[in-house]
């Protein structure tokens, strides 16, 4: 893949985010799903990259655009597969919480893990704790292992877990260890990612969330050098059928090479609302402002970026003709 193509696709994440950000707060989840999705397709136009959605909005007939199969980018340049969820957190934006990010992940084609929707069993941690967790052993084995990687007493380890009924165990389970808790409502995404900036605060990450953002977060793990294991968790019959369909044993621990596969792959993310890591899209009058992150997993570089856009010249942040 060309290097240029990283700050290319920072243009995508800006367009769905400033777009979602419109709706943040007035309860309108579906609304600023359907702007970020928009806002992203139509960026995705003028890139050069011939792109397919192996992870999108879902299959072609319950999704309008973005779905999977769908074709991206001008048609010349690299073949790639592409991972997007325009807008990760959308009960985030309708309420105006914490972490809502656009996200997406390229890798060359084939790489992508063409995971099914459904949930994911997940364990996530930063480059000090690689190699040093396994998601068969228990949730305090886990926890001492990281604390011991990260030379850090037990009590000083922060786990960030989504708020469900289902996590009641884990969360159980971390307290009688000593370790701390940080309860999200929606995005898992960031809570993997936030894993390996020591700057979050949070050490690692365990829990059920959607397979799709599995595969997107361990594409920026990678760039990162974290780890993310995950096994597939389907909740009845079809999605079991779908599963051996798709030749994938519901017993295997998928790993990051099963995820994404390759040593090149592309992670960007614009803040929607405000996170640990990336500020939440600000409007000024005619201008919007936002704050990306983008990352290479061949090069190992990070990028933050900061945007300042006309509104007025480019209302979707596409020069028009």
């Amino acid at each position: 893949m060309e290097r240029s193509l990283s700050m290319e696709l920072v243009r995508v994440t800006e367009a769905a985010g400033v777009a979602a950000a419109r709706w943040m707060g007035r309860g309108l989840k579906n609304e600023a799903d359907d702007a970020a999705t928009t806002a992203m397709r139509m960026v995705f136009d003028t890139i050069p990259m011939q792109g397919v959605v192996v992870i999108g909005e879902g299959e072609m007939d319950e999704a309008p655009m973005l779905y999977i199969g769908e074709e991206l980018g001008m048609g010349n340049g690299p073949l790639v597969d592409v991972a997007v969820d325009p807008l990760e957190g959308t009960n985030i934006v309708a309420s105006g919480g914490w972490n809502a990010l656009a996200v997406l992940a390229i890798a060359d084609q084939g790489n992508l893990l063409n995971a099914p929707d459904m949930y994911m069993d997940k364990i996530a941690v930063g480059p000090e704790a690689v190699g040093k967790i396994d998601i068969d052993a228990s949730v305090t084995d886990n926890l001492f292992a990281v604390a011991k990687a990260k030379n850090k007493d037990i009590e000083d380890v922060v786990a960030t877990v989504l708020s469900r009924d289902r996590h009641l165990a884990i969360i159980e389970e971390i307290r009688a260890a000593g370790a701390r808790i940080k309860l999200i409502t929606d995005g898992d995404v960031a809570g993997a990612i936030n894993t390996a900036f020591d700057g979050t605060g949070v050490d690692i990450l365990f829990g059920h969330g959607g397979a799709p953002e599995g595969v997107i977060s361990a594409v920026a793990l990678k760039c990162l050098g974290g780890e993310i294991q995950g096994r597939l968790v389907p909740s009845n019959q079809a999605e079991i059928d779908r599963c051996n369909r798709m030749g994938i044993d519901l017993k295997k621990v998928l790993y990051m090479n099963d995820l994404v596969k390759g040593d090149d792959a592309i992670f960007a993310a614009t803040g929607v609302t405000d996170g640990e890591l990336l500020r939440g899209v600000r409007f000024k009058g005619s201008y919007s402002e936002t704050h990306s992150v983008v990352m290479r997993s061949k090069s190992g570089t990070v990028r933050f970026v900061e945007g300042r856009h006309s509104m007025k010249k480019k209302p979707h942040l596409v020069m028009q003709n």
